[in-house]
């Protein structure tokens, strides 16, 4: 007769079997942050459109990108999304603010977007979820039926599923990435601005697939 294993014996056992497992869910772990940027980056082929639209921040990199596809001649005219600023609040205590909205239309005219093909976006917007809202219903008001959506590449993939979730079913959507963006998709952790910007996107994508149960602040 054979002599029974002893409770060590197993252990040990088990112990030699977890490591792979182990080995498999640190090289996973450190897999997914380092591409955790790169995965965030979701890009469309460039096609004709009925407009190009500059979504808030990162000025000046996502009007450069803007003029550069118009000069391409992609589409006939770029919209512009009116961020909410302080200028109220300035201007009672006596103080003049130009808002990014016209820092973006002026990036545009140098980059040689003719004045006329800018247009600014009436509604003012707080976040990428009523800008998204405000592009779709300029859509419907103008009969446009497609636009390039020019913002930073880390915010590609999230500017798509509030699309997805936003739009309607006929208006057509081409995301772009700015190429002049410092953002780095490689190595997002080595600094602030792209290690919170990664977190931001994250968490705005979780918003988005849960039904976007946050909402933008109240104005």
């Amino acid at each position: 007769m054979y002599a029974a294993s002893s409770p060590a014996k197993h252990s040990a056992k088990r112990r030699w079997l977890a490591l792979p497992l182990l080995l498999i869910l640190v090289v996973g772990a450190t897999l997914a942050f380092r591409y955790a940027g790169r995965w965030l980056i979701r890009e469309g082929p460039l096609a004709q459109a009925d407009a190009i639209v500059v979504l808030s921040g990162s000025l000046p990199y996502r009007a450069e990108g803007a003029a550069q596809i118009f000069r391409l001649g992609n589409a006939p005219e770029v919209w512009v999304s009116r961020p909410e600023n302080p200028a109220p609040e300035l201007r009672e205590i006596g103080v003049s603010f130009k808002g990014e909205e016209e820092y973006n239309r002026e990036v545009l005219i140098r980059e040689g977007v003719p004045d006329s093909a800018v247009k600014i976006l009436p509604r003012t917007i707080v976040d990428t979820e009523e800008e998204i809202e405000e592009v779709a219903q300029q859509m419907r008001e103008k009969r446009k039926r497609s636009v390039i959506i020019v913002t930073s590449p880390q915010h590609t993939r999230r500017v798509r599923a509030l699309w997805k979730q936003l739009a309607g079913k006929d208006q057509r959507l081409i995301v772009r990435a700015t190429p002049n963006d410092p953002f780095d998709a490689d190595h997002w952790w080595r600094n602030t601005r792209d290690a919170l910007s990664v977190l931001r996107e994250y968490l705005g994508l979780l918003n988005v697939w849960l039904g976007l149960p946050v909402r933008p602040h109240p104005r």
